[in-house]
Parts: structure tokens; sequence; C-alpha cells
């Protein structure tokens, strides 16, 4: 029988969230139910409540960025015991078998498409999922990743499953490391742990950012400097010389002036998702010196655990603000002013005290 559950949802794009009560289901042979201690605060969490992403299903309960307990498993779970500290990204199911499943690439599952934890199709109770604004989950085990930081770092780690895979799985897809010069467009949730995941993959990284106040705190996250991009002089000086940029900006800009930047064979690959395209950038830029300009999701459940693995051994946490959940509409609105530095994390022991 499902069980109740808790939460915040938006009832609608025009209204703000506000106290939610639903069911999650019980937990089955391969399912892992786990107590919800922390949920980052994710862009695309205000671009689906707010129906600026087409096929947001209401109420939308948000939420991917979730580290918890786990309270219970099904008779078939191997993985996790109770009592563990447990984590959920951007997706809670796939298909399971085509080629890019097959392939631990689960995010790109090419017959139903992956099952985003929250506003995708709930295959066991109907309708859609509800995310990590939440008091608890139930999630298979195949998609519950094992979180083993210091327990006084989880709010700090729950971002890391989804702006730290983001930038994560690029920078291990395209083989940065030593030797290499690196660049990160925007330092926000998903630039700053860019930042933070290159300088430790061993890379010389520079920033790239309109506003020159930020160059210390990009030097603080491991950035060597910040290049002022709207600075055509700063930005000549690197011409042809980086291997790897990695764009976390979600506005739409003009792509050329960092495309000029790299090296013969490299490669620019954006991550960010403009509500309007780019405009397009010149094929000269590409062709001339077989320059590539490419894209990537988050990471397949695989590569998600050896994310979280690396980042405790290399003592990578994100930059957070605490909140309580019932301060998130003030989060949104300080998000789309970029104020903050640089993920709001939501304290889910303020949602149970309410």
């Amino acid at each position: 029988m499902p069980t109740p559950a808790s939460g915040y949802a938006a009832p609608s794009a025009a209204a703000p969230l506000a106290p939610f009560s639903f069911e999650r289901r019980d937990p089955g042979a391969t399912d892992v139910a786990i107590d919800i201690l922390y949920c980052g605060v994710c862009h695309s969490d205000l671009h689906t409540a707010r129906g600026e992403w087409e096929g947001t299903l209401y109420p939308c309960v948000p939420g991917h960025e979730i580290v918890g307990r786990v309270t219970a498993v099904g008779s078939d779970v191997t993985k996790f015991a109770v009592g563990d500290i447990a984590g959920v990204g951007c997706m809670v199911g796939s298909c399971g078998h085509c080629p890019s499943c097959d392939d631990g690439e689960e995010q790109y599952c090419e017959t139903t498409g992956m099952v985003g934890t929250y506003n995708g199709p709930d295959p066991v109770l109907g309708g859609h999922t509800f995310g990590g604004y939440s008091d608890h989950i139930v999630v298979d085990e195949g998609f519950v990743l094992k979180v083993t930081h210091d327990e006084a770092d989880l709010a700090a780690v729950a971002p890391l499953l989804c702006a730290g895979i983001t930038t994560y799985s690029p920078l291990r897809h395209w083989q940065v490391g030593p030797g290499q010069k690196v660049g990160i467009v925007g330092l926000g949730g998903l630039g700053h742990m860019g930042v933070k995941i290159a300088a430790a993959m061993g890379a010389e990284v520079y920033v790239f950012s309109t506003s020159p106040n930020k160059r210390d705190d990009a030097k603080r996250l491991g950035a060597t400097d910040l290049i002022v991009s709207k600075d055509a002089d700063a930005m000549a000086e690197h011409a042809n010389s980086f291997d790897f940029i990695l764009n976390t900006v979600a506005a739409p800009h003009d792509l050329d002036q960092f495309l000029m930047l790299l090296k013969r064979d490299g490669t620019m690959t954006l991550v960010g998702v403009p509500a309007e395209p780019h405009p397009s950038p010149s094929v000269g830029n590409l062709v001339f010196r077989r320059r590539q300009l490419a894209g990537s999701l988050i990471g397949g459940i695989a590569e998600t655990q050896e994310m979280l693995d690396f980042c405790r051994e290399h003592g990578l946490t994100a930059d957070i603000e605490t909140i309580r959940m019932d301060e998130i509409e003030t989060a949104y609105e300080r998000m789309v002013k970029s104020d903050v530095k640089y993920r709001f994390v939501i304290d889910m022991a303020t949602l149970k005290a309410a």
C-alpha cells in the first residue's frame, strides 16, 4: 500500500510553491526508502516549476539533488542497508536494455528516455514522479548512490548529484587532466563545481566571466585566473590556446568568442540549456582548426558514483547556503538575480518541523 508523504509543490506555473501531501509507494523487492535530509536547489527546479520549459506536470514537486538516510530496503536489495547514507540524482529509472543503458549511460536511454526524479512517468503509482522537496523518497536501488563523505558535509554533498555530475561527466569524457588548459564559462552553481573538479583533475583552469569582481573567488576555487569575456584584448591574449572549454551558461550568447580560443582539435562542450537558442556560430571557426562544439547531459549511475568517490577523495563539496523549506520562493528570486554562492540547499528537517 502507498504511504503518506509531505513536501512542497507548485500547483501551477503562476502559483508559489506550498505545502503538499501525496503518496509514495511502499518499497518493492529492489527498492530503497530514503528519509531525505538535504535537497539542493537547481535552476532546473525553477524552470520546471514556473513552466519555463515545456511539459511541466502539476502539481510539481521539484528536487533532484537528494541526500538522505536509508530507512527500509526491499528483499532483493544488496547494495544498501538501513542506516546507510544514500543519494538520488536527476533520474530514477530507464528502460534498462537499450544500447545506452547497456553501456551504463542511462541518461541517454533510447527507448523510454530516462525517468526524471520529478516530472517523469511513475510506473508504479501512475501519474508523475515527485522529487526531493519532500520528507522521503522510494527509488530502485539501481538508481541510488552510495554517499561516503563525512556526515557533517552532507548538505554540501547534495548538489554533487546534479551540479557535480553535470560538470564531471564532460570533463571525464573529454579526458581532462594534467598538462591541459581548460576554460570554464560562467561561475555559478555549475561553473564553480567545474572549476573545482577540473583543478582536481590536474588541469590549468581559467574562468570566463563578465564580472571581474569574481576573480578572487575563481582563484579560491582552484582557477589560475579569471578572464573577463567582454574584454576583447584579454580574450585575444588566449586565442588558440585552450584544449577544452566547458560552457555552463544557460542564456543565449556568442559562442564564437570562445570557439576562437580553442586549439586545433579543441572542444567546447555546452551543459547550460538556454530558453532561447544561441546565435549560430561561424562554421569557419570550426572547420579551419577542426574544433568541436558538443553537448553533454548528466552522467550514468556508474559515472555518478565515480564522481562522488572522486569528490570524497579530493575533499570536494559544493559551496552552499542552507535554507528552510518555506524560504524556497525567496531562494528562487535570488537565483534569478544570481544572488547565491553557489547553491541553495534545503534542510529538510525544516519541513518536518513545520
